[in-house]
This record gives structure tokens, sequence and C-alpha cells, in this order.
């Protein structure tokens, strides 16, 4: 089974590039096909109200990081560190 290099998870904040006029955004849903060659699709809701799905596999040519959609990124002047601002990833239990 291919491993699929995503570029936005959820509750990532972002923009796009070439779109000012929709503000910034943030990740609401994420779908990861788990068949061989399926799509990998993220929906944001952007400051005007406006909810756009983008394709969020980096493998792709059609990747949202390709059409202009950016990460905000936060950084620690103090450290120099550039962090995203990200939700921990919660863990379950196998089994």
């Amino acid at each position: 089974m291919r491993r699929v290099r995503l570029y936005l998870r959820l509750g990532d904040r972002c923009f796009h590039g070439n779109r000012s006029e929709w503000g910034q955004g943030a990740v609401v849903e994420e779908m990861t096909s788990t068949i061989e060659g399926g799509t990998c699709l993220v929906r944001v809701l952007f400051d005007d109200g406006m909810q756009r799905t983008f394709n969020n596999d980096l493998d792709h040519e059609m990747c949202c990081y390709f059409m202009g959609l950016r990460k905000e990124m936060k950084v620690d002047w103090d450290t120099g560190s550039v962090r995203q601002r990200r939700v921990a990833k919660r863990s379950l239990p196998r089994g």
C-alpha cells in the first residue's frame, strides 16, 4: 500500500497566496482514501464564510500547495525557531 504525503492536517491554519479576498482559513475536514490510488482531500473554511475543497496529496500535481495554499507559520523570535500551529495528534489504543 502506498504511503500518502499529506500537506495540511485537521486544525491547520492557512491562506491562499493569490486569493487574499478569501482571508485566513482553517482545515475543518480531512478525507484520506484507503484505496490504492484514491484521493486525499481537505475542506478549508475561509474568513469569507465559504468552505473550499482541495487535493491534499503532495505527490499529486494538483496538490493545494502547488495551487497556492500556504500554511500559517508561527515564528518564535527569541529562539529563532519556526513552528506550525498544530493540534497534538491523539493516540488511540490498538486492539
